[in-house]
């Protein structure tokens, strides 16, 4: 499928001192992709491949890019981007069986298109929210610059995506902590079918530049000589001289959306005038039009390429259709660590739970020396609990990280640390705030290990809890959001000597870990200490009483409710379960003491439905039926948001309701 010369060459390709072989290379970068599409297109209309997102039209941004990048520094593409995969040499027999949702692609079949990355060829694949991609780039362009190494990473949007809350507080934090990014969007006039005057109201994209205080270009993106040269002296200059850039690169698309969408709402006129802008059919006739190729050399590349194509194509055909067992499933969900149990030796101190936390955080630091502590507040300041008071004088500014008010871009640069070799402990100033960075933590820090073997090393610190009165907004203790969520480990300690020992093993652990602390513990609550570091492993709940009566399953202040309880019940003889850690759970405890007392009360504080106590108690009568001689007995907090007034909130809590139903329950 030759497509025909145009008879004017709409761009001014000044080539200056570019040689012919990198003019050829850049040709040839262009068509491979574009070829690669052609037979998509046809494979989709077959029904071999089920979804289509077309970059044709746009090559030149995706080579020009990708020519003037490092083999080794990141970018992280979006749909329309396959030359950057095919510019990085990817195999197409993988990319193929990507596509067609087989285990020689890069995601076992677990997403498709081009929603995957890449260690081997340093490409991070997008997901379908958009926006956390560019909080992603400025952690790994944080991680570059921690390490000094020169490096720059380019990431790719489009004019839609810029709408999105992510996009403006990535660029902001890449202007103030000055990143090495180049924020690449790619502006082909439609965000599906809305047009760019429906998604901004300022002429051009790359004017925000101003307001972010943030060097802008705009860029012929059809023009692959403009696309190259003007790449390739800013990737020099941020080499140089690291800062984030936009670029805004003038565009279109000449296919759908995705294929399936079609262009009715293109004017027809539009499509013809890009069409005559097209970036391979405009620098080919311009290398024939200056004899640097002729056509029988463009005839052998074709052949060259459709060959590779059709046998890449007859690997990716015959390769069985993916199988795969719950084992296999389940297990990719985490990545796999065997932890090594660090015993507490030396001397005790007697100190609060806020104490326990903030050593345990200090000697982490010290332990790991690519461990980065961000947060609102966090440095100078300390905190606004004081738990990182004294760490900027220890450990610096570069990893101890004021954030601006920015939860979704901090959790997303978390992630783009851990792809960068770099752990990350991100500080929610109150667990409440987190719901403004949920998508990143339910999206990405969950689910990249499963979808393309990422692990995300980033612990997000959750100070939680009522009890305070500090109201419907600084009091949530929101575990359930997350438990529900596979891919995330979720810590809840009640003790200073745990929250010291389950925060080190969640620093150590390379996956994604929500670390709950509540606030009405942190000076309320002493315990003997080790000084020295140790670690508790994950998923191990504790004992704390035995008795034969019945089994008090609880974790966080409830324990503390629960130890006050049976202070004043003397006549009660329970086993009380301090969970600790709620995913992994310790199932085996909950079951085997469950068969031996036969009666289970299971306390939260945080509302009843919907929370973890829940899934405990469907668990036990799942798999304890037989043994219990009562109803299993949830108790939780009020079907209301958190009140302020200290005789409301005390009202809210399910304190005194938790002693009237343990004796209910006993007499049952």
């Amino acid at each position: 499928m030759k497509p025909e010369i145009s008879p004017n060459i709409l761009f001014n390709y000044d080539r200056k001192d570019l040689d012919n072989e990198t003019l050829k290379m850049l040709y040839r970068g262009m068509l491979k992709p574009r070829m690669i599409e052609e037979k998509m297109l046809i494979l989709l209309r077959q029904g071999k491949v089920s979804k289509w997102f077309s970059g044709i039209g746009q090559e030149a941004i995706s080579v020009g890019i990708t020519a003037v990048l490092d083999k080794d520094e990141y970018i992280l593409p979006m749909h329309r981007n396959l030359a950057v995969f095919t510019m990085r040499d990817i195999p197409l027999h993988r990319l193929f069986s990507q596509w067609q949702g087989k285990a020689n692609g890069f995601t076992k079949g677990r997403d498709r298109s081009f929603h995957f990355g890449t260690q081997e060829f340093h490409i991070v694949g997008m997901i379908s929210h958009l926006g956390p991609q560019f909080g992603v780039a400025d952690g790994i362009a944080l991680a570059n610059k921690l390490k000094n190494n020169n490096k720059v990473c380019a990431v790719f949007t489009g004019e839609g995506g810029t709408s999105e809350g992510d996009i403006h507080e990535a660029l902001n934090v890449a202007s103030v902590w000055q990143l090495p990014v180049l924020f690449c969007v790619e502006n082909n006039g439609y965000g599906l079918s809305t047009p760019t005057n429906e998604q901004y109201n300022c002429e051009n994209i790359a004017d925000r530049g101003r307001g972010y205080g943030m060097e802008s270009h705009i860029i012929e993106g059809n023009n692959i000589l403009e696309v190259y040269r003007a790449l390739k002296e800013l990737v020099e200059s941020m080499r140089e001289n690291p800062r984030p850039i936009l670029l805004e690169f003038k565009t279109f698309r000449m296919r759908g959306h995705e294929e399936a969408s079609g262009t009715k709402y293109v004017p027809p006129a539009l499509i013809d005038e890009w069409g005559l802008r097209d970036p391979l059919h405009n620098f080919e006739s311009y290398l024939l039009a200056e004899g640097l190729i002729s056509e029988e050399e463009i005839e052998t590349y074709r052949n060259e390429f459709k060959l590779e194509i059709d046998e890449n194509l007859e690997i990716a055909f015959n390769e069985p259709k993916i199988e795969s067992t719950v084992e296999q499933e389940v297990a990719d969900v985490y990545q796999q660590f065997t932890p090594v149990e660090i015993q507490p030796n030396g001397e005790v101190e007697n100190i609060r739970f806020i104490d326990a936390i903030s050593q345990g955080l200090k000697q982490s630091m010290e332990r790991h020396n690519n461990l980065v502590i961000m947060g609102q507040d966090v440095a100078e300041y300390g905190g606004v609990f004081k738990i990182t008071e004294g760490f900027v004088d220890v450990f610096g500014k570069e990893r101890v990280r004021n954030t601006p008010i920015c939860e979704s871009a901090i959790v997303s640069a978390g992630m783009g640390l851990s792809i960068n070799g770099y752990k990350t402990v991100v500080e929610m100033q109150f667990a409440d705030f987190v719901s403004s960075g949920f998508n990143p933590i339910v999206n990405h820090l969950a689910k990249s290990h499963y979808r393309w073997g990422q692990n995300a090393d980033v612990v997000v610190r959750m100070p939680c809890g009522a009890g305070v009165g500090a109201g419907p907004f600084h009091s949530q203790t929101n575990e359930a959001w997350f438990t529900h969520t596979p891919g995330l480990k979720v810590v809840y300690p009640a003790f200073p000597y745990d929250a010291k020992g389950l925060l080190a093993s969640a620093i150590e652990d390379p996956n994604p870990v929500m670390y709950f602390e509540h606030k009405a513990l942190y000076r309320s609550i002493r315990q003997d200490v080790p000084m020295g570091y140790y670690t508790i492993p994950l998923g191990k709940a504790a004992l704390l009483r035995e008795g034969n009566d019945i089994s008090i399953i609880t974790y966080g202040a409830g324990v503390h409710w629960a130890l006050e309880a049976l202070e004043e019940m003397k006549d009660l003889n329970c086993d009380l379960i301090d969970l600790r850690t709620l995913v992994p759970l310790d199932v085996q405890t909950i079951y085997e003491s469950v068969k031996k007392t036969g009666k289970v009360l299971i306390l939260q504080e945080d509302s009843l439905f919907g929370g973890i106590a829940s899934d405990i108690s469907s668990l036990i009568m799942e798999k304890c039926f037989e043994y219990l001689d009562a109803p299993v007995k949830r108790v939780a907090s009020l079907e209301t948001p958190i009140p302020f007034a200290a005789a409301l909130e005390a009202n809210y809590l399910p304190k005194e309701k938790f002693k009237k139903d343990l004796r209910e329950l006993m007499s049952y």
